[in-house]
C-alpha cells in the first residue's frame, strides 16, 4: 500500500527547493524528493537517468 507523505511533517531543510546537483531553486525538487527520495530538479533527474555515472 502507498503511504502518503504530508509536506508539513517533513523538516523545513528538506523542503527548501534547492537541487543538490546544480544548486538551482526549482519547484520540482520537492516533488522529486517525495517521488524518488532524491533532491534533484527535473533537469538533473533527466540527465541522471540518461547518463548515470
Amino acid at each position: 500500500m502507498i503511504e502518503y507523505i504530508d509536506k508539513n511533517k517533513l523538516p523545513k531543510k528538506e523542503l527548501d527547493d534547492i537541487c543538490e546537483e546544480c544548486k538551482k531553486n526549482d519547484k520540482s525538487v520537492t516533488e522529486n524528493l517525495i517521488l524518488t527520495g532524491y533532491k534533484l530538479c527535473s533537469s538533473c533527474r533527466t540527465s541522471k537517468t540518461l547518463f548515470p555515472i
